[in-house]
């Protein structure tokens, strides 16, 4: 009972990202399988998902369960995190928690005479549980009838396995060297594709757009799991029917190995379809036709007055003056984006109520977008341009050909709004935080309130804090981490602030930004800066507005926080930065490098690679190399995981700029821990710059 319950509660967390999606239909190439990606059953087929669909799978059958997150990483290439759990495994009767990586690659996509065909590893970094490789080629043999067949290597080749055919190549393929699991997380590529092989397939029959019937011959003999006595295996065979009749979501029930019976849910993201549609976002002005004739005045009061008239049009579109001045036909307006994710939608709504509020003089719109009291860039737009462009079918890519992305001048000292500084905001919202794929509790909730204020004191200097109460959640019913690591606890103590401080100070921080010299940014932040550490943080950034590269510094010098989440201070403290260098690669990723010192001291490297689609979604994944050994790391050998940010505006269907984020670690150690700020230099000035306009300016028109 108490397997089906755990079930129940991944399925109902799942569902809180995969309900949402599901308001935008998502339909993979084939169906998903009990390991979470697109398969037969237990065997893998050459089908791929839709490019960039992201995919949340439950499954549980016997004593196990899986939770999988599924992403299809290019049309061809696809990834997979997987949490499983075995009851009943070793001799006392106690339970595995297994973590696992799997790759899939589509080598050749299906033709009208040949099948499609893939290469895949399973767990390949992990402790070997599910470790096997595998080739395999599908068929689309009718509309409704699809067949697969292929061979696998490891837990794959288990069952009336063969003398492996690779070792015509080489004898080193005919022998699999036994795993050496020591403390996982370490790639083990000399047992790839060695060892005995097996032969498996099977066939996926759609009978119609809800209902799809599948059977399959297994090569896997769960060797593991029967000589433990936790499964019971009498047949290779295995048969599914699939209903895939709600929006985004798979349910399935399965018949496996003539023993046991089975089930599993796949909620599917498809991020380049909104969930809530086209959007609500309200319509904007239309471009006015300008009267060059106009008299106009050039007086201070005159001035005034088109600013109080851009200020009132530019207020319905969450947009709010920092500054402005008109000089000769040119109007230069620095605007805040309160409302608007794209930096790109926000120019286009300032730049069609300047033609609203501008005298027909007036010929230039210079426009700066303004983050935390600073300038990103200037972007020049000629008003015939505007006018002439905007019902055109090619307005876009014509647009943004017209528009000049310039360095935002520094030295230039506009008349500001004095009702701006000081100014203070303040705030309760609910907030849900949410901790998956822990060692001892898969899943982890907490809900409950939020306060918040910030107090903009000048440009670019701000004061600003969040407390949060818990109303309730497991949080903190965890154990603490007595793993033995010679490591200073510096995140492996996160159970102990969980019980201990309810409510709690999360952040309580002066914040400065400023830009030094062009083309450079500075931060500095001094007080509670995450919950467990207070202190200290500089940074400064390289970033030309024209530039895709990009290089910064950070510096910190931390305490640790008091358990009881107060204004107290723990005796450990430590001198952490790093250097990082940012650049997007082509086909929308992004890459990442950050070098420096971590929280427990370690020297090491951090890569990240991510996955951007325009509408703000981003998907990746990191790992962490120092100079701690895999004995001192302990469990895992390293830090790795997964990456997620979701912008609230794909889902809610309105302009918003927040944005939900989602970090999974495998583990949670203290290896490679860096400090969590909010306020970052690169994420915050980005998206004003051309390489990021450039991808948004879609939404320029919008």
């Amino acid at each position: 009972m108490g397997r089906w319950i755990r079930w129940v509660a991944q399925a109902c967390i799942a569902g809180l990202s995969g309900n949402i999606a599901a308001l935008s239909f998502a339909q993979a190439e084939g169906t998903y399988g009990l390991y979470g990606d697109v398969g037969l059953i237990d065997m893998p087929t050459a089908r791929m998902a839709e490019d960039g669909f992201l995919t949340t799978g439950i499954a549980t059958f016997d004593s196990t369960a899986r939770t999988t997150l599924n992403f299809q990483i290019t049309p061809r290439l696809t990834g997979s995190f997987r949490y499983t759990t075995v009851d009943n495994f070793f001799d006392d009767g106690s339970r595995i928690y297994d973590r696992s990586f799997d790759l899939k690659y589509q080598i050749l996509t299906e033709g009208l005479r040949w099948p499609s065909l893939a290469v895949g590893l399973r767990d390949f970094i992990g402790t070997g549980l599910l470790t096997s490789e595998y080739i395999v080629a599908s068929k689309t043999l009718s509309p409704k009838l699809t067949v697969s067949a292929g061979m696998g290597w490891g837990r794959l080749g288990s069952y009336q396995g063969f003398d492996n055919p690779l070792g015509i190549v080489s004898d080193s393929f005919d022998t699999r060297p036994t795993r050496d699991v020591g403390l996982g997380g370490e790639v083990e590529a000399d047992q790839f594709f060695r060892g005995n092989a097996a032969l498996f397939g099977g066939l996926e029959y759609r009978f119609n757009d809800t209902w799809t019937g599948k059977l399959e011959y297994s090569s896997d003999a769960y060797t593991q799991e029967t000589g433990q006595g936790s499964f019971e295996r009498n047949s290779p065979f295995n048969a599914a029917l699939v209903y895939s009749g709600f929006r985004g979501v798979e349910l399935a029930a399965y018949a496996l190995h003539g023993s046991r019976l089975g089930v599993s849910a796949s909620f599917i993201t498809d991020p380049k379809r909104p969930a809530a549609g086209p959007g609500r976002d309200p319509a904007p002005l239309p471009v006015k036709i300008s009267n060059a004739a106009q008299s106009w005045a050039p007086t201070l009061a005159n001035i005034e007055k088109r600013k109080a008239r851009l200020a009132k049009l530019l207020e319905t579109e969450g947009q709010i003056i920092e500054s402005f001045a008109i000089s000769g036909d040119t109007a230069r307006v620095r605007v805040r984006n309160t409302q608007y994710r794209a930096t790109a939608q926000a120019v286009g709504r300032t730049a069609r109520a300047m033609s609203h509020a501008m005298p027909g003089t007036v010929r230039v719109f210079e426009i700066v977008p303004v983050e935390n009291g600073q300038p990103l860039s200037q972007i020049v737009i000629a008003r015939q341009d505007l006018e002439r462009l905007e019902n055109k079918p090619d307005a876009i890519a014509l647009s943004y050909a017209k528009a000049d992305i310039q360095e935002a001048d520094l030295s230039e000292k506009l008349s500001r709004d004095p009702e701006l500084y000081p100014k203070l905001s303040y705030g309760l919202a609910p907030y849900l935080s949410l901790g998956l794929f822990d060692p001892d509790t898969p899943i982890r909730a907490d809900f409950g309130v939020s306060a918040q204020f910030d107090w903009s004191i000048a440009p670019g200097l701000s004061f600003s804090g969040e407390a949060r109460g818990s109303l309730f959640g497991n949080f903190s019913e965890g154990d603490v981490d007595t793993s033995p690591s010679p490591l200073p606890r510096v995140r492996s103590n996160a159970d102990v602030y969980n019980k201990e401080g309810n409510p709690y100070v999360r952040t309580l921080a002066l914040n400065y930004l400023f830009r030094p010299v062009e083309e450079t940014y500075g931060r500095v932040t001094l007080g509670y800066l995450e919950r467990a550490y207070a202190g200290l943080s500089a940074e400064v950034l390289w970033k030309p507005v024209d530039s895709k590269l990009a290089l910064g510094g950070e510096l910190n010098y931390v305490y640790q926080r008091a358990f009881d989440g107060g204004f107290g201070l723990q005796d450990y403290n430590v001198v952490t930065g790093h250097v990082s260098a940012y650049y997007p690669l082509g086909e929308n990723f992004h890459a990442q490098v950050d070098v420096g010192r971590y929280l427990a001291g370690d020297y090491g490297t951090t890569l990240s690679l991510d996955r951007e689609f325009a509408n703000g979604w981003r998907v990746g994944a990191f790992a962490t190399f120092t100079d701690v050994s895999a004995e001192d790391f302990g469990e895992g050998s390293f830090d790795k995981g997964i990456q997620i940010t979701g912008p609230l505006d794909w889902i809610l269907g309105r302009p918003n700029k927040s944005t939900v984020e989602a970090r999974v670690r495998s583990l949670s150690r203290d290896g490679g821990a860096r400090l969590r700020l909010d306020n970052r230099l690169y994420d915050t000035v980005r998206d004003g710059h051309a390489p990021d306009l450039k991808k948004s300016w879609g939404r320029f028109w919008k």
